[in-house]
Order: C-alpha cells, then sequence, then structure tokens
C-alpha cells in the first residue's frame, strides 16, 4: 500500500500537507519586505512640496520618485538571476541592507542632489525586495498552492500602492518629512534579522558566470524607456532627449538579445519565450502596468479638479480600490488553489476595466462622490483580478530553476508599463485639452493664461460660476479621450489573455 493510499480522503500527499511554522515567518517576512518596496513609490508624492520647500531646487523634485522608479526596473534583471544562481536568500539579505542605507541616506540627505542619490542606492535596493519576494513565495510553495499565496501578496502590492500617499501625507505632517524614509529602518531591521535566522542557505559548488553585459544592456534599455516616461510630459516641450531616448531604447534591447542568444548562463533565458504563457503574459503585464498604475496620478487629478476636494479628501476615495483588490486578489487565489485555473480571470479583468473607462467618459464635475468611489471599487476589482494572477501563470509556465528569471520579467513589465502609461496617457490628454482650449469662448480663455492644461484644483475652484461650469465641461470633455483610449489598450490586453491555453496548473511541482 502507497503513502497516498493510506490517507483518509485518498487524495495526494502535497494536496494535504500544510506550511510549517518556518516557511509562514519567511513568507510574512517577504510581505513586509515588499510592503516597504512598493509604498516607496508612492508615499513621496504628497511629501515631495515639503520637501522642495525645505530644500530648495524646485525643478527637481520630480526626481525624487523618477530615481527610485528608475533604479528598480534597472536592477530587477540581476536580482532574479543572482537568486536563481546562488540562492535566494543572500539575495534578498543583501537587497534589504541596501534599501535600509538609502533609506537612512535618504532621511539625512542635506540637498535635495543628495536625496535624489539617496533614493537611486534605496531603489537597488527596492527592486531586490519586489523581485526576491515573489519568487520567494514562488519557490516555497507547490504549483498551486502559489495562487492563494501570491494573492496576499498581490493584495499587499495594491495596498501599499494606494495608501503610499496617504501615509506620506501623514507622516510628513505629524513627524517631518524626513520619517517618510526613516521609518522603514525599524521595520527592516526585524525584517532582516528573521529572514537571516529563518531562511536556508543553498550551498552550490557549481561555478555560475554572471551574465554582465546583457544585464547592463537590459538595465540600459530599461532606463531610457523609464525615463522618457517621465521626460515626455516636461513642460518645456519636446527636445532632443525626448526623441533620442526611444532610439537608445531600441539599440541597447536589439544588443541584449543579440548578447542573450551566446550567454552561458543569460540573465533572461530567452528559451523561455518559446512558451507562449510566458510570452503572452510578459505582453499582458507591460499593458496592464500603463492601464493600471499608470493611471493613478491622473484619476487624482481629474477627481480633484472636478470636485474641488483636497489631496487628502481625494486620497480616500482610492480606499475603495485598494479594499476591493485586497479582497479580491486573496479570493481569486484560493479560487485558483482549488481548481487549477486561472485563464477567465484576467480576461474578465481586462473586460472591467475597458467598460469601467467607458463609464467615465459619462462622468463631470456634477458626479455625486459616491459615485466616483463605486466607480473606484470597480477599478480595484480589474486590479484584484489580475495582478497575482499573472505572476501565478508565468511561474507556473516555468521550471523552478528559473523562477526568478520569469518573476523579474514581469516585474519589470510591469514597471515599464507604468512609465509608459504616465507618458502616453499623459500625452493623449494633453493633446485633447489643447484642442479643447481652443473651444473655450473668449471670457473664459482670458481667464486661463495657461490653457486647461494649466488649470490646477485652486484655480478651478476661484472661477466665477457660471465661467467655472464651462471650463469643467472642456476639462472633462478633454479627459474624456484618454480614457476612451486606455479604454481600447484595456481591450487590447483582454485580446492578449484570450490567446491564453486554458491550462490547469498542476498541484504537484
Amino acid at each position: 500500500m502507497t503513502v497516498e493510499q493510506t490517507l483518509p480522503d485518498a487524495r495526494p500527499v502535497e494536496a494535504q500537507v500544510r506550511p510549517d511554522l518556518t516557511t509562514l515567518i519567511v513568507y510574512f517576512g517577504a510581505l513586509i519586505a515588499m510592503f516597504m518596496a512598493t509604498i516607496d513609490m508612492q508615499i513621496v508624492v504628497t511629501a515631495l512640496p515639503t520637501i522642495a520647500g525645505e530644500l530648495g531646487n524646485l525643478h527637481l523634485f520630480g526626481w525624487v520618485g523618477a530615481a527610485y522608479l528608475l533604479s528598480t526596473a534597472a536592477v530587477s534583471p540581476f536580482y532574479g538571476k543572482l537568486g536563481d544562481m546562488y540562492g535566494r536568500k543572500n539575495v534578498v539579505l543583501t537587497a534589504i541592507g541596501l534599501f535600509l542605507l538609502g533609506s537612512l541616506v535618504c532621511g539625512m540627505a542635506w540637498s535635495m542632489e543628495s536625496l535624489i542619490a539617496a533614493r537611486v542606492l534605496q531603489g537597488i535596493g527596492g527592486g531586490g525586495l519586489m523581485v526576491s519576494a515573489f519568487a520567494m513565495i514562488g519557490e516555497l510553495f507547490s504549483p498551486r498552492d502559489r495562487a492563494k499565496y501570491q494573492g496576499h501578496s498581490s493584495a499587499v502590492f495594491a495596498l501599499s500602492s494606494v495608501l503610499g500617499p496617504l501615509a506620506g501625507g501623514y507622516i510628513t505632517s505629524l513627524f517631518g518629512w524626513r520619517w517618510v524614509f526613516l521609518v522603514n529602518l525599524p521595520i527592516g531591521i526585524i525584517v532582516l534579522a528573521v529572514l537571516a535566522f529563518a531562511m536556508r542557505s543553498r550551498f552550490n559548488e557549481k561555478r555560475h558566470r554572471i551574465d554582465y553585459l546583457g544585464g547592463v544592456l537590459l538595465a540600459a534599455g530599461t532606463t531610457a524607456i523609464v525615463y522618457w516616461g517621465y521626460h515626455v510630459l516636461d513642460p518645456s516641450g519636446p527636445d532632443l532627449i525626448t526623441f533620442a531616448l526611444p532610439l537608445l531604447a531600441l539599440v541597447a534591447i536589439t544588443l541584449f538579445v543579440m548578447v542573450e542568444r551566446r550567454a552561458e548562463e543569460p540573465i533572461v533565458p530567452l528559451r523561455l519565450f518559446g512558451d507562449s504563457t510566458v510570452s503572452i503574459v510578459s505582453g499582458v503585464s507591460l499593458v496592464a502596468g500603463t492601464v493600471t498604475l499608470g493611471m493613478f496620478f491622473y484619476f487624482a487629478l481629474y477627481m480633484q479638479t472636478l470636485t474641488g476636494l483636497s489631496p487628502a479628501e481625494v486620497g480616500f476615495l482610492f480606499l475603495p480600490a485598494s479594499l476591493t483588490s485586497m479582497v479580491i486578489s486573496i479570493v481569486a487565489g484560493r479560487v485558483i488553489a482549488a481548481t487549477g485555473r486561472y485563464k477567465w480571470m484576467p480576461v474578465v479583468a481586462m473586460a472591467i476595466g475597458g467598460f469601467l473607462m467607458l463609464g467615465f467618459v459619462l462622468t463631470n464635475q456634477h458626479t455625486p462622490i459616491w459615485v466616483l468611489a463605486t466607480m473606484m471599487a470597480v477599478f480595484g476589482i480589474s486590479m484584484g483580478l489580475q495582478f497575482q494572477v499573472l505572476i501565478v501563470a508565468i511561474q507556473a509556465a516555468a521550471p523552478l530553476q528559473d523562477i526568478g528569471a520569469v518573476t523579474s520579467l514581469i516585474t519589470q513589465a510591469r514597471t515599464l508599463g507604468a512609465s509608459l502609461g504616465l507618458a502616453l496617457n499623459g500625452a493623449v490628454m494633453i493633446w485633447a485639452l489643447n484642442r479643447q482650449t481652443a473651444e473655450l469662448p473668449a471670457d473664459a480663455a482670458a481667464l486661463l493664461p495657461g490653457g486647461l492644461n494649466g488649470l490646477t484644483p485652486h484655480l478651478a475652484s476661484s472661477l466665477p460660476g457660471a465661467i467655472r461650469e464651462v471650463v469643467l465641461d472642456h476639462y472633462s470633455s478633454g479627459f474624456n479621450v484618454m480614457f476612451i483610449w486606455v479604454a481600447a489598450l484595456y481591450f487590447v490586453a483582454m485580446g492578449l489573455t484570450l490567446l491564453l491555453e486554458d491550462k490547469e496548473i498542476p498541484k504537484r511541482g
């Protein structure tokens, strides 16, 4: 009689094994590490005005956020591959150490330039935390169970992304902007100690050849794209850099592919793209970053200008998205763990997102606050049905030894998508608002020297009643063009997800 036959319900052994205490400790350590890394992408948004007021050089304040995103995107492939080669423990501990050092220097910054440099260091660690956390979960649990535990990780990712601006504002008001960064230290030290004692080290006698050239080329291409995403919205208008960066990215990625074909241990094994799931999920993740993470800024701008609410009050409108995303992520993970099926989830997610954007076309300055809050809750449902599902799908399609590589691939695709969303969605918005500015009555145009693109929430609230109605009508019409554009991207992503094979994730792995 086999071991499986001695079990009461005759299910495979793997189906009944529960994670031990050490596994759960490592898992929760990974979640906290991920939370620290992701919340630092958004937490500085509401602290930036105060930071710029104290450190000066207001024209550089945008780089406080861009520096973190640039360095995070550039180093992700290195962390994924090094973890596959040498084990996840030393890699994640190094990432935490760099992140904490960067946080300390950020909190001690004496100028805007020093703060930006410290954010680069912090991002180098943060990129390793995100990739390593998702990869650790992929290694800790069997393919089917990953869905359940990745559901919690994606809930953490969504929660940190939405709570970041709110937390940054309150910490700055209560303790000062430096604590936006210094608060990471006590939490990070505890996580560092827990993972150092709880995680097992992998002893590997094989000598590896790290693909430095491929990594540098991929980092160069990624950095060029992310930088372009920020630079293209520069109010001074397009310049040589605007057109040179896409060319640089194209050259770097072309050379990267050539190098990877010859590399003994490529940093991103191109053979992985032979699996249609890896290729499709990577493409979907790129578009998903554009229509989700790349839309947070524009949602806040749109709702604050139309409603006249304060930044803190608009921040609360994002809470429904956070809550529904958390709940749906957890529920979706458990459904996948029980059934092994996942394809329908991203298809539904993209459909919901597309129709939601078309719903935003019907909103204006008279739309009740509760309707906007409900729409943001629906936005969270769309996020919850796609983020962790795509990670589960790509990890299930890859061999265990490549978990880190595919995890860094999807993480980088999302980062690139967020940057492209910031640029492309913004470019569509600016174009549409310029057209609407030309249609404004003369008396309204006279009060807007910068046109509708220069309309701020404060300026909108100070306009006379009748003129304000006209201006906001044209303003929402301009945003409608962007919403239709984003809806089209959602439906493109839905078409890609329909191409996924309807596989059942195995329980064993």
